[in-house]
């Protein structure tokens, strides 16, 4: 459990700061291979502060140990120092998460990892490992060579899914909700997952997904909206007020899907007001989503009092600052979020605003080849998440329009991913193009999540053998027994899912133009289901790109729901179309 600094100390810190001889800046530089040659040509180590803007216990640092004078002089004297914001470089982030924010980690001038500290370090503590590590410049216990991940198969072994499956079980809190015991936060691939369950009749299922939805509207902001990043002290009432957007994504994500499952008005009064937040604080004029809002007012203070106040309280004494980074990665899940608010309610608002995010990422953010980058220039990369988040929301846009251009470019997007972030023999797909030899980009798991989801539905809506084969090539890593049961071990059991089972397959038929045709895709889309293929074919338009099931030729627009190898007859209203495909999937799920 990290120390809290109490206010008395920071006071009684901060007159002594100030009654002192001013204490020499500590000259940070990027991360580079630039500053290891420093490092070996003056016979220094290297720290690498990794950190978040958006972070308390970071500002905490930054204002007390990293002024303290002896740590300063320990610094200054025998390391290069290298400060990154973690969510500028997704490499160094992907590597490092482990060890929460801010991570310490010192190397030698060779780039090997000498030690690796988690979160807020104090001034005393901090000096007297400085003063260690320049002794004795060798590795300690917390750098550990590496694990080398053995490759699983392309499939999920029957005996380890089901020792998965009763991870998922032993980790949730029955008391007070959630998965995990010491931090509340909404999990939202564990709640997608037990959706899923709960569609096939799992009544435990539906009652974790439910009661885990229920406490995290606790951490939704009651005057602003949006979705804090989680409670600490195991229960759902001490949260931590930073604003990331991918939780205000994955919020949005998560609560519109409960809501087609069972109409419950709480979950989608949720997802608006996460959407509500995120428009007022996240969005850019471009169309793009800016990154995080600080949990500080002021830099280092707990704002606790600050977060009780009312709009107006609020205002009066400022606004926490807000990261307008413009990230493609950052865009694409929060455009991924507007999709889900679009099938949940049908608002032409939600998918105009996807829509102007992937316009966006298109042309502000494309390489040749069908790839992304993260930033408008970025010092290494490109990164995997920007481009498996792009295609994400185009294939969802897809979807949504039945403009086959966004199909063509979730094609791209795979096609890039397949040919830049394949390290041949080795498993899954790395973080980024490697470019230095100093703390290498290696897989992450949670980006293997998305890509394998990502690409197996693409084979679905394609039915490119290319994709499922890309499919194995990240479930190969996910599967091995050194990977599969890392928290949340529900992200794996959802993969698991979709490549051993077909979507549920709502096909429209009929002009574009016609309203008719396009009030049935909205009805398509408001299936229940997190893992489904929505189709629009207007016939002029040619075949559509996997052609498997061969429909009528009628006079009226019309719409039709497959599931488990049977499709319903035509639906020409969308309460028809509801009814039959619930009685489909009912079938489909009975024994």
């Amino acid at each position: 459990m990290r120390k809290i600094l109490s206010l008395t100390g920071l006071l009684l810190w901060t007159s002594a700061m100030a009654s002192a001889a001013p204490v020499p800046e500590i000259p940070w530089r990027d991360w580079s291979d630039a500053a290891f040659a420093a490092a070996r040509s003056e016979k220094k180590l290297v720290l690498l502060d990794l950190g978040a803007v958006w972070c308390h216990w970071c500002h905490v640092m930054e204002e007390t140990t990293y002024r303290d004078p002896k740590v300063v002089a320990l610094l200054r004297r025998h390391f290069v120092t290298v400060r990154v914001d973690q969510d500028s470089r997704p490499d160094l982030s992907n590597r490092y998460e482990d060890y929460g924010w801010p991570a310490t980690i010192i190397f030698d001038a060779k780039g090997q990892e000498l030690v690796k500290f988690a979160g807020y370090i104090a001034p005393e503590r901090m000096a007297a490992l400085l003063d260690a590590v320049v002794k004795d410049p060798t590795p300690g216990p917390s750098a550990l060579p590496e694990a080398v991940v053995s490759s699983g198969s392309a499939a999920l072994d029957p005996a380890l899914r089901k020792d998965l499956e009763a991870l998922v079980t032993a980790r949730y809190d029955r008391e007070n909700g959630g998965w995990g015991f010491s931090k509340k936060f909404l999990d939202w691939d564990s709640v997608e997952y037990s959706l899923l369950r709960a569609s096939a009749g799992d009544a435990d299922a539906a009652r974790m997904a439910k009661e885990t939805l229920g406490k995290s509207r606790k951490l939704i902001d009651g005057i602003w909206g949006g979705l804090y990043q989680y409670s600490d002290s195991g229960d759902w009432d001490h949260p931590h007020f930073e604003k990331l957007a991918q939780f205000q994504a994955e919020g949005m994500r998560v609560y519109a899907q409960a809501h087609l499952l069972w109409r419950d008005p709480a979950d989608l009064a949720a997802a608006r007001d996460i959407h509500r937040y995120e428009r007022a604080f996240l969005a850019s004029p471009e169309g793009a989503s800016y990154v995080s809002q600080d949990a500080d007012l002021v830099a280092g203070e707990h704002s606790g009092e600050y977060y009780a106040l009312d709009d107006a309280g609020r205002r009066r004494r400022g606004v926490p600052r807000v990261d307008t980074h413009l990230y493609t990665r950052e865009t694409a899940w929060m455009a991924n979020g507007h999709v889900a608010l679009y099938a949940a309610t049908g608002e032409r608002q939600f998918l105009d605003e996807a829509l102007a995010a992937a316009r966006w990422i298109v042309a502000a953010r494309c390489l040749p080849g069908g790839g992304f980058r993260h930033d408008a220039a970025d010092a290494a990369g490109p990164y995997l998440g920007d481009t498996v988040a792009s295609g994400r929301v185009f294939l969802a846009l897809y979807a949504a329009t039945g403009d086959r251009a966004w199909l063509t470019r979730a094609r791209g997007a795979a096609d890039f991913i397949a040919s830049t972030f394949v390290v041949e023999g080795e498993p899954g797909f790395v973080a980024a193009v490697p470019k230095s030899r100093i703390a290498s980009p290696r897989p992450q798991r949670d980006e293997n999540v998305l890509a394998a989801r990502f690409l197996n539905l693409l084979f679905r809506y394609t039915g490119d053998e290319r994709y499922r084969r890309e499919t194995e090539q990240a479930m190969r890593y996910l599967a091995a027994p050194d990977v599969a049961p890392k928290f949340p071990s529900a992200s794996v059991l959802l993969v698991d899912a979709e490549l051993s089972s077909e979507p549920a397959h709502l096909t429209v038929v009929g002009g574009r133009e016609d309203a008719r045709t396009q009030t049935l895709l909205v009805a398509a889309l408001a299936y229940p289901a997190t893992y489904k293929r929505v189709e629009l074919w207007d016939r002029r338009e040619g075949p559509l790109a996997n052609s498997d099931v061969d429909f009528p030729e009628l006079e009226a627009p019309a719409a039709f729901a497959c599931a488990g190898g049977r499709c319903s007859l035509p639906s020409y209203t969308p309460e028809d179309l509801r009814k039959r495909a619930a009685r489909l999937r009912e079938s489909a799920a009975a024994p």
